[in-house]
């Protein structure tokens, strides 16, 4: 397989240095890609690398992933504006060890695997160099120029909007990425870095320092970074990031991420994030167009990205939770919701508290829709009822209904509707 062609046509490749796909071609490869652990999770920024990462192993190459508990201390200047805080030991080993835990769901490690995947990290290296020693060993064969030159240096160098530059911590990183692939190449026989097309700089002071230190030939390759149409960050809702952690992003929210997608960007995804094939992409493609109003290719790409990330069961849930609100369900149906996907699904629905003992003793129908305030009246509520019109969990009901404990949603919820879009959520106390 060739993997630089397979990049090529999913729109995934940016840069990429000369000879690198002639030498892939010809030879089974050690790759690796970094990958920074400023939290306890990644988030659907880093699938990207991950999914290349996959790619280079499908294709019969060795990956290597590198969680970078030392250079996490140091904090990567590319693409930002201005200086990171820096994370305490304790906070980082934690991210290092989320981080971790997550690459493994998403590549073979497995030691019978003629090409497994390797964890590294490269505090494991880091730690015993002594500054003196690396500024001897190291730092002498990067010249400041050279570091200068850098994109991502020279726009906080250059800066007139009143940003505070760059500090010499920062300054410092790409050496410091330019040893772990130094490190690589010499105990691991590792020739390639990719990245995110912000990293090109840090990567090519690795390959010089390959050339400069080692006298070997080191190859590098970027992919684009991921847009939105619309120019909005990709990744990012009202709530903030869309992570991989399902205590951080239920699958049900993960889920509806892809399935909200525009359909401009979503036939830029599905290539990038599925491993369909191109014919069965260029076939879902030309099925959207036929009928937009499907999302057929939303949901191609929620049903593969989810299972890649959380599993068959937990996509199976988020279809389930999606049909609560836009489709037929039942009782049983949101019973068998865990309470944060239930929360999530009803996000934003009014709701109001009620006395555990009201409910134990037996709840009124008419008196739970009028004295929580769901609607205005007595009145209003009998009115409804006779047109058939009220739910409680799904289920219709009459005027002689009595809401008890037994219908409480994980143990302290109990759903209200009028019609078929209105809801009210009584939380139980």
């Amino acid at each position: 397989m060739n993997f630089v062609e397979e990049l090529r046509w999913r729109g995934m490749l940016h840069d990429i240095m000369p000879e690198t796909e002639d030498y892939l071609l010809k030879n089974k490869t050690t790759g690796y890609i970094g990958f920074d652990p400023t939290a306890d999770s990644l988030h659907i920024g880093s699938l990207v690398p991950i999914i290349i990462l996959m790619h280079f192993q499908k294709a019969g190459h060795n990956p290597i992933a590198l969680v970078g508990g030392a250079t996490g201390m140091v904090g990567d200047p590319s693409g930002k504006s201005d200086e990171r805080n820096l994370l305490d030991e304790e906070t980082l080993n934690k991210n290092v060890a989320g981080v971790k835990g997550q690459l493994a769901r998403f590549l073979d490690f497995d030691s019978s695997v003629e090409n497994k995947a390797e964890l590294v990290n490269n505090y494991d290296w880091m730690k015993d160099i002594s500054l003196i020693d690396f500024v001897r060993d190291v730092g002498k064969h990067i010249t400041v120029n050279y570091m200068m030159a850098k994109e991502s240096v020279k726009k906080r160098i250059d800066a007139t909007d009143g940003q505070s530059g760059m500090s010499f911590t920062e300054f410092t990183y790409q050496l410091f990425q330019g040893y772990d692939f130094y490190h690589l190449y010499k105990e691991k026989n590792c020739v390639l870095q990719m990245g995110g097309s912000d990293q090109w700089g840090n990567i090519t002071t690795g390959t010089e320092l390959v050339r400069r230190k080692a006298q070997g030939k080191a190859y590098a390759i970027t992919c684009k970074l991921i847009t939105k149409a619309d120019g909005s960050k990709f990744g990012k809702t009202a709530g903030g990031n869309v992570w991989l952690d399902a205590n951080r992003t239920s699958p049900y929210k993960f889920y509806q991420y892809w399935l909200n997608s525009s359909d401009e960007d979503a036939e830029k995804y599905i290539k990038i994030f599925t491993f369909l094939d191109k014919e069965t992409i260029e076939k879902l493609i030309a099925e959207h167009k036929e009928a937009p109003h499907m999302r057929i290719l939303q949901k191609a790409i929620g049903e593969e990205v989810t299972i890649m990330t959380h599993g068959q069961e937990a996509y199976e849930n988020a279809i389930k939770a999606s049909n609560i609100l836009f489709g037929k369900s039942t009782a049983n149906d949101l019973k068998s919701l865990d309470e944060q996907t239930f929360l999530d699904v009803f996000d934003g629905v009014p709701q109001a508290e009620i006395e555990r003992s009201i409910v134990e003793n037996g709840l009124d129908i008419v008196a739970s829709f009028s004295d929580t305030g769901f609607l205005k009246s007595n009145g209003e509520v009998r009115r409804a009822l006779k047109e058939n019109s009220i739910s409680v969990n799904k289920d219709k009901v009459k005027e002689d209904f009595v809401i008890t404990t037994s219908d409480l949603i994980a143990d302290k919820f109990v759903l209200l509707q009028r019609g078929k879009k209105s809801y009210f959520l009584l939380r139980v106390i």
